[in-house]
């Protein structure tokens, strides 16, 4: 079984240059924790499983973010973890390894993430469902190249549930003409910028 994915050497090799750093070392801080993660690419992010998501992380413009699938389950008797604001990744907006907790305190947050999928713990109400038991999301190319200008609308749509991903998805795919798919797809990204699902007007 391969442990390494190619994708996620491209996807660094891509990143801006301040985050090269801060995502290589997250990459070595995940497999030195435990050699059996196995590295994927999810929604165009680079995802760490075993048994189910582990943890993920992702480069933008000015920061990166590093989260954890189930963090609120964590024990975390430091504080260090960041739940307020789940677009920040678990540990906030980083520019630069010194923004990450130390090494062993990482260490200890993924293996004790490992072993809530050990134990099938599953995640808080608002993501219960497994992306085992659906369908993967898959943001279509163009629309990834589309919000590349505008990283907090990405980001956002990436901690959205599975359900409001989805929505999004479907209403740009489901676009009959390429003006109307250009159109829809500003609105998006408007919205998305604005943390907005995609019916917030109606809730």
């Amino acid at each position: 079984m391969e442990y390494y994915d190619n994708r996620v050497d491209a996807y660094i090799e891509k990143s801006p240059e301040f985050a090269k750093p801060i995502l290589n070392y997250l990459r070595a801080v995940v497999h030195e924790a435990s050699p059996m993660i196995i590295e994927t690419m999810k929604w165009s992010m680079p995802f760490f499983d075993y048994k189910g998501v582990v943890c993920n992380m992702a480069a933008f413009k000015q920061h990166c973010s590093f989260g954890f699938w189930k963090a609120s389950l964590l024990y975390d008797p430091q504080k260090v973890l960041s739940l307020a604001d789940q677009a920040a990744g678990s540990f906030g907006r980083l520019t630069s390894i010194d923004d990450l907790p130390p090494k062993e305190v990482l260490v200890e947050f993924i293996q004790q993430a490992i072993a809530l999928n050990e134990d099938n713990k599953p995640r808080p109400a608002s993501q219960k469902k497994s992306p085992a038991q659906r369908e993967e999301l898959v943001v279509p190319d163009y629309f990834v190249k589309f919000l590349e200008a505008h990283p907090q609308a990405w980001l956002n749509l990436n901690q959205f549930s599975y359900s409001q991903k989805k929505e999004y998805i479907e209403w740009i795919t489901e676009a009959k003409t390429e003006a109307t798919r250009l159109k829809r797809m500003e609105t998006a990204t408007e919205w998305l910028t604005e943390g907005k699902s995609r019916h917030w007007k109606y809730k």
